[in-house]
């Protein structure tokens, strides 16, 4: 049987290597668009399901939970697979969620369509993490899984709005296929350019899970729930805020979304350019960021300018966040390092589960306007335990 890299070009090793992350980002961009371009189709998703805003913000929580509980364990049993069979299968597997989704006739279908991508998700995440960073190489392994994470804030950019406003002129079900067709394209192009890497070593699921006898790895990824709570509790309805709080039209929502994304390919810049120096005080200072954001953010909603403005931090702090996130779990882990990321993708996922349903009782309880202040204060807890999980110290592995 011939290989997998036998299509790929004959290129120089650094090269090859700068295309090979350059080719997870992409792939990342479809994987990031599938999982949060639903935030931008739940108003009209709601009217055509004839459901709730807040239920159907809860096929946000089904997705996140799911890869909160089932990433650890998959990733552990999948890791010694080679990387990039792994990185494609999970492309085709996308593609056909995302078809699924756009036949759905009711939310039942909608939520198994939901339900099948994120098995896998947490698996990308943490795997592609890992193998951007042994392409980089140590010193510069913080700034290759920031370029990964580049994929986030293309999606934010481009995907997500462009999905949001496809969804207004063509539908919701259009809009899937599409995702459908770019998990199946991006499949493609990881069989072509990705390079067949060194079959990893199979680990014994003892020897991976000693990561959890660490305090300091255990309260890194605590920490991360708590950021990424304080992130969806607000992010997760924030298309709804523009409409009904901001008095943004429907037809104008995407582009909002948009230039949300747009000074998001700042924050990861940001994120990874300060990340590697000290993880910990850069998660503090965007948290800081988010948290001020988020806040000012309903005041601020009658005046559009200002409104921009407020959506602009908020847009950086959220983005950077997330491989500021991914590094500072993975740097308190001793080992283990494909088991670390995902650890951190399934803390991402139940922050982000937990931030829908915080922001759905406070929607419930005291109406759309409170979600600013709500998530704020999450941000503002994550910021008093940062320096807490500072003063521990991790426990050295035992040989």
């Amino acid at each position: 049987m011939p290989s997998l890299d036998a299509a790929a070009p004959d290129l120089a090793p650094a090269t090859r290597s700068g295309l090979a992350i350059a080719v997870l980002a992409v792939a990342a961009f479809a994987i990031v668009t599938t999982e949060y371009l639903i935030v931008g189709l739940l108003p009209g998703l709601a009217r055509d399901m004839r459901i709730s805003i807040s239920a159907a913000g809860q096929l946000v929580t089904l997705f996140a939970f799911t890869v909160m509980l089932f990433g650890p364990p998959l990733t552990v049993l999948l890791s010694h697979i080679e990387r990039k069979r792994l990185f494609v299968g999970i492309l085709l597997l996308f593609a056909a969620a995302n078809a699924l989704a756009a036949m759905a006739s009711n939310t039942w279908v909608l939520a198994l369509a939901r339900f099948i991508p994120a098995l896998a998700l947490p698996v990308f995440w943490g795997t592609a993490s890992e193998t951007a960073g042994q392409l980089a190489g140590p010193q510069h392994a913080g700034r290759a899984v920031s370029q990964v994470y580049l994929g986030i804030s293309a999606a934010l950019l481009f995907g997500i709005p462009l999905g949001t406003l496809a969804s207004d002129v063509m539908g919701w079900r259009a809009t899937f296929w599409g995702l459908s067709a770019l998990s199946l394209s991006m499949a493609v192009l990881m069989l072509i350019f990705m390079p067949t890497l060194a079959q990893p070593q199979r680990q014994r699921i003892g020897e991976q899970a000693r990561i959890f006898r660490d305090p300091r790895f255990v309260a890194n990824v605590a920490l991360s729930v708590l950021v990424f709570t304080a992130m969806f509790a607000a992010y997760t309805y924030l298309a709804d805020i523009l409409e009904r709080i901001a008095g943004v039209p429907s037809s104008q929502v995407g582009w909002w979304l948009m230039g949300f994304g747009a000074v998001g390919l700042l924050g990861n810049w940001l994120g990874g350019r300060y990340v590697d120096r000290n993880p910990l005080r850069a998660s503090a200072l965007f948290t800081a960021l988010l948290g001020v954001a988020m806040a000012l953010c309903v005041p601020l909603a009658h005046a559009h300018g200002w409104l921009g403005v407020s959506l602009a931090l908020w847009g950086i702090a959220y983005t950077a966040l997330f491989p500021i996130c991914q590094v500072r779990v993975m740097k308190a882990a001793s080992h283990a390092q494909a088991l670390a990321g995902t650890m951190n993708v399934s803390a991402a996922n139940a922050g982000t589960g937990l931030g829908a349903i915080l922001g759905g009782v406070a929607i419930q309880q005291w109406g759309l306007a409170s979600i600013g202040y709500v998530a704020a204060g999450v941000a503002l807890l994550a910021l008093v335990l940062t320096p807490w999980v500072a003063g521990l110290r991790p426990v050295r592995r035992q040989t």
